[in-house]
């Protein structure tokens, strides 16, 4: 798995399972007795204009990428993570097959940035 394909697979099993399950959750909550807090939040959420309902729905995906993004940079060493003056870093690697690939090759593009290339920022 390069970098590349590691990323493709994040924006779809993070980014867009949690954009498409927040919608989903928010248009019709599952479940015998989902908590008051997301019946209170569907009823809002399905009273709103179609035109709100679209500005609503890109705030969760702004929300999600940006989450995202944040771990991507931690992961990458460029967003701070430790509050000390001896600072450790990642290794993400993947594993299969006996192989081991390092996916945050310092060397390489960072993942943050492959993942905007992905998902633009708005």
């Amino acid at each position: 798995m390069t970098s590349i394909e590691f990323i493709k697979s994040i924006k779809q099993a993070v980014y867009d399972y949690s954009v498409n399950g927040c919608v989903s959750l928010l248009q019709k909550p599952p479940g015998r007795k989902p908590s008051e807090k997301l019946v209170e939040l569907s009823r809002y959420v399905n009273q709103l204009s179609e035109y709100d309902k679209e500005m609503m729905y890109s705030i969760i995906k702004l929300a999600s990428s940006q989450a995202i993004f944040g771990l991507l940079a931690v992961i990458d060493g460029v967003r701070q993570f430790e509050d000390s003056e001896s600072k450790g870093s990642f290794d993400l690697r993947f594993n299969k097959d006996g192989n081991s690939v390092i996916i945050n090759d310092p060397n390489e593009e960072y993942l943050h940035d492959l993942f905007n290339q992905q998902v633009p920022p708005m």
